[in-house]
Order: C-alpha cells, then sequence, then structure tokens
C-alpha cells in the first residue's frame, strides 16, 4: 500500500510563473490542495478536475480556521487522500509557520516533504528594482519579522545588532508595526535619512511601491493608503530603484484588462497581456457548441471532389481536427484540394495537423479572400468547387463572394456559439472596480457581452476603453454605439497586443 504524503510547498511571491517546477507537478497530481490567502488563484487551475480544493487563508482580523485547527485538518486530510498539498504563500520555512505543521505530521506519523518556494523577502525587492545586496553599498542582509508570536513575554529581536551588522533589512508582515519599526532602527542609531521601501502586493499587477526614508515613511504609507500584504526594505540599496525598476514600466502595468474570448482560446492573449504587466480577468462571452457533424462531413467527402476547402477561424480547425480523430482519418482525405485560411492563427492550428495552407490573404478578413479569388474568376474549370468549414451562423461575404467568383459552394457548420450566462454575474462584478480595457476578437464577442450586461450596459461602461481585433469587430461595437479606442493593424491577437500596448 503507497503511503499518504503531505507536501508542503512554497507557492512563491504572488507571480504564480515564480512556482518552482516541483511545485508545479506536486499542485497537478494533488488529490488534496489546502491553500493560503496569499496563494495565486492561477496556480489552481492546473490541478486534476477531482481534485479537492480547501481555503485556509488567514489575513489580518479575518483567519477562516487557528492554526492547531490547519495542523489537525492535515492529519485528517492524509488519511483520506495520498497525495495533500498544502500550498503556503512565498517559502514555507520563512516566517511561513510550515515548521509548525511538519513538526505536528512528524508527531502524528504523517509522511511529509518540504518543497521550498521563491520568498517574497528576495523576490519582491527585485521586483521593485531593489538589490538586496550591491557591491558598492553593502554586503550583508537580513529577514526580520515585523510581527511576532504575540504570546511571547518580550521581543526576541536585537535591534541594537540589526543596525549595526545589517546593511540591507528586509521585514515581513511589519506594516501595522511600521512606526514602532522606524523609531527603533533610529533610536538604535540608525541614520534618520536611511532609504525605506514600502512594497504591496509585489510581484503581481497590483504591485505598488512608495519610497521615503525612516523619518517620512510612516506618513508617505498613510497618504499613498499602504495596506497589507506589504514587505518593508530598510538601506542605502533602496536608493537603486530609481534606475533598477524594470517592472512597473512595462507598457500595461497596473491595467485591468478584461478578456472575453472563449475560455479555450482566452489563455493565449492572457499570457501577452500579463507578460506587459497587465491585470487580466478571463471571462468569456463565447461558448464554443460542437455540431458533432460528423454525418455530413463524410457525406461531402465521399460524395464530392473539392478545388478549394476554407477554414475560417481556430474554432473550426479544432473541430475538424476532433472529427478525423473520431473516425480515425488524416489531412489524406483533403484530396488534390487547395486550402484556404483566414488568419495567422488559423493558419498555426492547420500547421498543428500537418495540413499546410495554400492561400492565406494579407488582411485576415473574408472580404479578401473574396477580392483575391474574384481576381482570378478566369483561371481554372468554369465550376469549381469550394467546401467552408465554418461557424454554424457565419457572415454571408465569404459563401456570397465566392459564388460571384464561379465557385459552387458547399457550407458545413462545425460548431455554433452560445452565451455563457454564468459568465453576468464575474461580469458585473468586475465592472464595479476600475476596468481599463475589455479586448474583443470577434463580432460574436461584442454582440454576447452586451447581451450579458443587459439593457443599462451603457451605464456600466461609461469609463472603460475598448480593443478590437480589427473592422469587423469594430463595426459590431459601433451597432451598439460603441467606439473602439484601440485597433490591431494586423488582426490576429499578437498585433491586438501590439496595438495596446502602444496605446494605438
Amino acid at each position: 500500500m503507497v503511503r499518504s504524503t503531505v507536501y508542503l510547498v512554497g507557492a512563491g511571491p504572488g507571480d504564480d510563473k515564480l512556482i518552482t517546477v516541483r511545485g508545479y507537478e506536486l499542485i497537478k497530481k494533488a488529490d488534496c490542495i489546502i491553500y493560503d490567502y496569499l496563494v495565486n488563484p492561477e496556480l489552481l487551475k492546473f490541478r486534476k478536475d477531482d481534485c479537492k480544493l480547501i481555503y485556509v487563508g488567514k489575513k489580518a482580523g479575518a483567519h477562516t480556521l487557528t492554526q492547531d485547527s490547519i495542523n489537525r485538518l492535515l492529519v485528517r486530510q492524509a488519511k483520506v487522500y495520498s497525495n495533500v498539498v498544502r500550498l503556503k504563500g512565498g517559502d514555507p520555512f520563512i516566517f511561513g509557520r510550515g515548521a509548525e505543521e511538519a513538526a505536528y505530521l512528524r508527531k502524528k506519523k504523517i509522511n511529509f516533504e518540504i518543497v521550498p518556494g521563491v520568498t517574497s523577502a528576495i523576490a519582491v525587492p527585485t521586483y521593485a528594482g531593489i538589490p538586496l545586496t550591491e557591491r558598492s553599498k553593502n554586503s550583508t542582509v537580513g529577514f526580520i519579522t515585523g510581527h511576532e508570536d504575540p504570546a511571547k513575554p518580550e521581543s526576541k529581536i536585537d535591534w541594537h545588532a540589526l543596525v549595526k551588522a545589517l546593511g540591507t533589512m528586509v521585514f515581513l508582515m511589519g506594516l501595522g508595526n511600521l512606526d514602532s519599526i522606524a523609531k527603533k532602527l533610529i533610536a538604535c542609531g540608525k541614520p534618520k535619512d536611511t532609504p525605506v521601501a514600502l512594497i504591496r502586493w509585489g510581484t503581481t499587477a497590483r504591485q505598488q511601491t512608495v519610497t521615503g526614508t525612516l523619518s517620512n515613511i510612516v506618513k508617505l504609507s498613510r497618504k499613498n493608503k499602504i495596506s497589507p500584504p506589504a514587505i518593508i526594505v530598510v538601506g542605502e540599496t533602496v536608493r537603486s530603484r530609481k534606475a533598477l525598476n524594470w517592472f512597473e514600466r512595462k507598457s500595461l502595468f497596473a491595467k485591468r484588462i478584461i478578456v472575453t474570448r472563449t475560455r479555450a482560446q482566452a489563455g493565449i492573449l492572457s499570457e501577452k497581456l500579463k507578460e506587459l504587466g497587465a491585470e487580466v480577468m478571463e471571462i468569456p462571452t463565447i461558448k464554443i457548441i460542437s455540431q458533432k457533424a460528423d454525418k455530413q462531413l463524410k457525406s461531402a467527402f465521399s460524395s464530392g471532389k473539392y478545388d478549394w476547402i476554407f477554414f475560417t477561424s481556430q474554432n473550426g480547425v479544432y473541430e475538424f481536427a476532433a472529427f478525423l480523430k473520431r473516425t480515425g482519418k488524416d489531412s489524406r482525405i483533403f484530396g488534390s484540394a487547395k486550402i484556404c485560411a483566414i488568419g495567422s492563427e488559423t493558419t498555426k492550428s492547420l500547421l498543428n495537423i500537418g495540413v499546410l495552407p495554400d492561400y492565406v490573404p494579407l488582411q485576415f478578413v473574408a472580404e479578401a479572400i473574396v477580392n483575391h479569388f474574384k481576381n482570378i474568376r478566369s483561371e481554372g474549370a468554369h465550376s469549381r468547387q469550394a467546401l467552408i468549414l465554418r461557424a454554424k451562423r457565419g457572415r454571408d461575404i465569404l459563401p456570397e463572394g465566392l459564388k460571384k467568383a464561379g465557385f459552387r459552394i458547399k457550407i458545413i457548420g462545425l460548431y455554433d456559439t452560445a452565451v455563457p450566462k454564468e459568465s453576468a454575474l464575474a461580469l458585473r462584478q468586475a465592472l464595479k472596480e476600475e476596468v481599463d480595457f475589455v479586448t474583443f476578437t470577434s463580432s460574436s464577442t461584442v454582440s454576447n457581452f452586451i447581451k450579458l450586461l443587459g439593457r443599462d450596459y451603457r451605464r456600466r461602461l461609461h469609463r472603460v476603453k475598448f480593443a478590437s481585433i480589427g473592422p469587423v469587430t469594430s463595426r459590431e461595437l459601433k451597432k451598439f454605439g460603441l467606439e473602439a479606442d484601440i485597433m490591431a493593424r494586423v488582426y490576429t491577437t499578437d498585433g491586438l497586443v501590439e496595438a495596446m500596448a502602444k496605446g494605438e
């Protein structure tokens, strides 16, 4: 019998990309995950579908469970599940009470492993452009708790020793005691003009940094309304921030952006926006419903010989690939037909199934394809055959234009789209706070977005800007009396992200 194991895993400082490879692997195979307040929810997306999630977050004035209760919970879950992951912010052994949990597990004869994490004490100053050591300024650094165990009769911190020995000091969980910390450091010999930085929600798009000195940092903290979670950095290296600040200079830093693509496709766009510093909320306004058009496809390919086959979207390619897999077919089914794809993303999807399109228009819209074939109408046979594989409800531009160019047309709707009603609440809640942009990658994302908001959509959107992937999508916005503030010059997600970064 395999023995159960509790893994005490450091989740990192906030940026979900800073999880260790080992931590990521354990999240994927966990049967149960017990996680803290400071754990980035994005990490939980990697779990198995049947993984049990238990939140035990603790923040100032709001503890879900006491530490003793968490310890007992770990033991109980270990008796039910083989792989229990205790996901803790930062590193389990740096002011994280991981040692207490490990000791309790040992006492109860529960197998455990410790997986180190990237501590906020190191990562957060780095994201604020503050080196903890710098050869010309200092060669020592220390991590100090700003919130000691209240059960202690007196402080165990030797403040005189800290001031004498440490070049840089990093205080965790110390914001509530900032005034006391500053006064003690000054009283023990630290100059009043020693630089100090407060960094809130470090390594995330919500990062906020305030710099000052020991003499004025409390006043600056109140003025800027700094609240937990935040760390305090004291020392001469704070001065380096002016030159080394990199994260907060990203082109979309701190912008709150709603991505409306389907859940399956949102990740690609979201990741590109996050790379530029944005805070992304994925709220799909389209749900793809497969039509399982196997019978139609089999009939079409067995009875017809096509000169051209047209794919109009990634979704169409995904559905066609699923058909090939279900029926044991491959790209030989195309015969001598040539393949046309609208857009680079549709092209990439075809390449993933071993199909290289023969023609991709320079502009990724149906009108460009129509113009192309209209110009070469005289070439080839009189009644060329075309098969269009697309959404059940698509624009008439392509089929009507190809008919005028001399094609006989067959259309197969591989999928339909629906409005995911479950997104309505998430959308309204997101818009209660400031939102900088809503991105739209098709006309359907626009119309469904408006349906989800309801009749008073204008009131909800009066401060929001819109980013459109192209002219067709922008025209759909105009139908609802809205304007695209930004429109991609190249009608792809890369083009959309580039336009947003440049503010075009």
